[in-house]
């Protein structure tokens, strides 16, 4: 049932049943019975001549999240402030599964366009949000990413084997942030910081994405220390949530 909603993805948000069968490879009885509890809850909807999209209770959810999840409620303030002081883009990032999902965003630049809004699956390594996040992840969990994406990895420049992958990471680790050049959006510098929950275990990031033209090394080291605060702050208000 759960292989039937990961269907819904980016590159195609319409299935037919026959489509449905075919991918998952699954009877047509079992897709039926499936979609049908699917459908009264309201995850699923069929559209005449179309096949299924998602349902409203997704929405539902989507507005859930946003009201419950401390890293968003925490995080929000903490951005506007960031966006309000500096013009561009600020993106609260979290990780899961085997990608990294922009969870929260806010803007104080038309100039600027993030690639990757709410909801949003962003590269796993690619840009300073997403690598800052796999600057922290186990070895376990980073050597499975690193199988199944390792031309992604090299393209980066993060290496061309997994122990250059690590020893790049670490770097990352150490310096407590990541920025980069143009690598989702050209012309624009992404600078990110880690967010630990309460047991300090990664949860996600903390970024903002900013125009590229005239960034000095005052300014540079301004925007990133700008960025690792607030993540601290976040990580803080992240512990308090989770202590009680």
């Amino acid at each position: 049932m759960l292989d039937i909603l990961d269907l819904f993805e980016e590159e195609r948000l319409r299935w037919t049943p026959e489509q449905m069968m075919a991918r998952l490879g699954c009877t047509r009885s079992t897709l039926y019975r499936y979609l049908r509890v699917l459908s009264n809850v309201g995850l699923v909807t069929a559209l005449p001549d179309i096949g299924y999209t998602l349902g409203p209770r997704i929405a539902e959810l989507d507005y859930e999240m946003r009201s419950s999840d401390p890293l968003i409620t925490n995080g929000r303030p903490l951005l506007l402030a960031l966006v309000k002081e500096i013009a561009g883009v600020g993106l609260l990032c979290r990780f899961y599964r085997d990608r990294v999902l922009c969870v929260h965003q806010e803007a104080s630049s038309d100039a600027i366009r993030s690639a990757y809004d709410r909801g949003r699956a962003m590269p796993v390594a690619r840009g300073a949000a997403s690598r800052m996040i796999l600057a922290h992840l186990k070895t376990v969990r980073l050597s499975l990413l690193y199988s199944s994406q390792s031309r992604e990895f090299s393209q980066v420049g993060l290496g061309d084997t997994l122990e250059q992958v690590q020893a790049n990471l670490l770097r990352i680790r150490k310096q407590g942030y990541c920025l980069s050049r143009g690598e989702v959006t050209p012309g624009v510098v992404g600078i990110a910081a880690p967010v630990f929950d309460s047991e300090r275990e990664i949860i996600g990031s903390l970024s903002i994405t900013v125009a590229d033209a005239g960034i000095n090394e005052r300014r540079r080291r301004f925007l990133i220390d700008r960025i690792v605060f607030s993540a601290e702050v976040l990580t803080n208000a992240m512990r308090r949530t989770g202590t009680g």
